[in-house]
C-alpha cells in the first residue's frame, strides 16, 4: 500500500460501546437529562475516538497551517501575501490573536509553514512546506496530485507527533491570504453548489469584489474540471496547501485516537475532503463554531456536525476552535467530577 493508503487503513470506526457508556455516565450525573446539550455530545464523541468513556484531554494544541495561494493574483482579496508572512511571524513570537486566546484556554500554538510564498526566518515555525505557494487556480491546478498527497501526509505526521507528545485535544487553524476563495471552490465542487452559494466576503469584500471572486471561482472550476468523486483531484486542482495540511491533520488525529476541533470554513472544507477520503475519520471531529462564510454551515451540514458556538466568528488562525476549549473543559469537569443521582440518594430523571 501507499503511505496514504496505510494511513487510511489505520483508521477504525468510532467505538460505539464506549460512546454508549459515556452517554450513560452523563445520564447518571445529577442534573436534568441532556441539559449541557452539545457539550455532552462532544464528550461522547471524544469517547468514541478514544475508545474509552474515561475522557481526559491532557495537554491541548492548535496547529496553524500557513500557506499562500496563487489565486491572489486575480484580485480576490483586499491584502497581499505579505500578510500571511507577517501573521505567521507574530504567531511564532506568541503575539497573534490565536496565541493570546490560547494562553487563556491553556493550549499551545504550533505555526506550520505548509507553503508560504517565502519562508519566514523566525524560530518557532514548523517547516513542512511542500512547495512555495500554489498555482493560480483560475489559470491551472493549484498543485500536482503528488504534492497534495505529500501535504496530506505532512499534516497527518504532525498530528501523530503531537499525540505522542501527550496532547489529548487537538485543533487545526489556518493562515493564508486568498484561502476563502480556495475553500469556496472546494466546497462548490464537493457539495455540487454554484459558486455564488459557496463564496463569501472573506475579510470584508465589497459587493463588486464579491461578484468578481465568484466569477474567479467559476472560471477555476471550468478550467480545471475537478472530479467531485475524487477528493485528491479536487484538492490538487482547486484547493490549497493549508487545506491539504489540515485534511491530513484530521486523518492523523483519527488514526492516533485523538479528538480534534474544527475551526472555520477553510478547516471545514479540509474536514469534508478528509471524510471523503476516509469516512471513519469523522469520528475524531468536533465542530467548534458556525463559520460566517456561506459555505461553512453547508460543509458542517454535509459532515453531520453541530457546532458548539454560534458567535459570528470569522478571524481564522484556529481562534474559533480555541474559543470552544474552555467550554469543553467545563463540560469535562461536570462529566468527571459531578455526583450521580445514586450517590446523592435522589431519584434520577427519566425520559418522558
Amino acid at each position: 500500500m501507499t503511505a496514504l493508503e496505510q494511513l487510511i487503513s489505520a483508521i477504525s470506526p468510532a467505538d460505539r460501546a464506549a460512546m454508549a457508556r459515556a452517554r450513560a455516565r452523563w445520564d447518571a450525573v445529577a442534573k436534568p437529562l441532556g441539559s449541557l446539550g452539545l457539550l455532552e455530545d462532544a464528550v461522547v464523541r471524544a469517547a468514541g475516538v478514544l475508545g474509552s468513556e474515561h475522557v481526559r484531554w491532557g495537554k491541548k494544541a492548535v496547529a496553524v497551517f500557513c500557506a499562500d495561494n496563487g489565486v491572489v493574483a486575480e484580485g480576490v482579496t483586499q491584502t497581499g501575501q505579505e500578510v500571511t508572512a507577517a501573521v505567521a511571524a507574530a504567531m511564532a513570537r506568541g503575539e497573534s490573536c490565536v496565541c493570546r486566546m490560547a494562553r487563556v484556554a491553556g493550549a499551545q500554538v504550533f505555526p506550520v509553514d505548509m507553503g508560504m510564498a517565502a519562508p519566514v526566518e523566525v524560530s518557532g515555525i514548523l517547516r513542512r512546506s511542500v512547495r512555495r505557494r500554489t498555482g493560480d487556480i483560475a489559470r491551472g491546478p493549484a498543485m500536482g496530485r503528488g504534492e497534495a498527497v505529500s501535504a496530506l501526509l505532512a499534516g497527518a505526521e504532525l498530528a501523530g507527533e503531537l499525540a505522542r507528545q501527550g496532547f489529548g485535544l487537538l485543533a487545526a487553524g489556518e493562515m493564508g491570504i486568498g484561502n476563502t476563495t480556495t475553500a469556496a471552490a472546494v466546497a462548490a465542487v464537493l457539495l455540487g453548489l454554484p459558486p455564488e452559494r459557496a463564496a463569501g466576503r472573506g475579510a470584508g469584500l465589497s459587493d463588486a469584489a464579491l461578484e468578481h471572486k465568484i466569477e474567479v471561482i467559476r472560471r477555476a472550476i471550468a478550467r480545471n474540471e475537478p472530479d467531485p468523486a475524487d477528493p485528491l483531484d479536487v484538492l490538487a486542482k482547486v484547493g490549497g496547501l493549508d487545506i491539504a495540511g489540515m485534511a491530513g491533520f484530521y486523518l492523523g488525529a483519527a488514526a492516533n485516537g485523538v479528538p480534534v476541533l474544527l475551526d472555520g470554513a477553510i478547516s471545514c472544507a479540509a474536514a469534508l475532503l478528509c471524510v471523503r477520503l476516509c469516512p471513519d475519520a469523522e469520528k475524531a471531529m468536533i465542530a467548534s463554531h458556525r463559520p460566517a462564510e456561506p459555505c461553512g454551515a453547508l460543509l458542517l451540514e454535509a459532515l453531520g456536525l453541530r457546532p458548539i458556538l454560534d458567535a459570528g466568528l470569522r478571524l481564522g488562525e484556529g481562534t474559533g476552535a480555541v474559543a470552544a476549549m474552555p467550554a469543553l473543559d467545563m463540560a469535562l469537569a461536570v462529566y468527571q467530577g459531578m455526583s450521580t443521582f445514586q450517590e446523592l440518594g435522589i431519584a434520577p430523571y427519566t425520559p418522558q
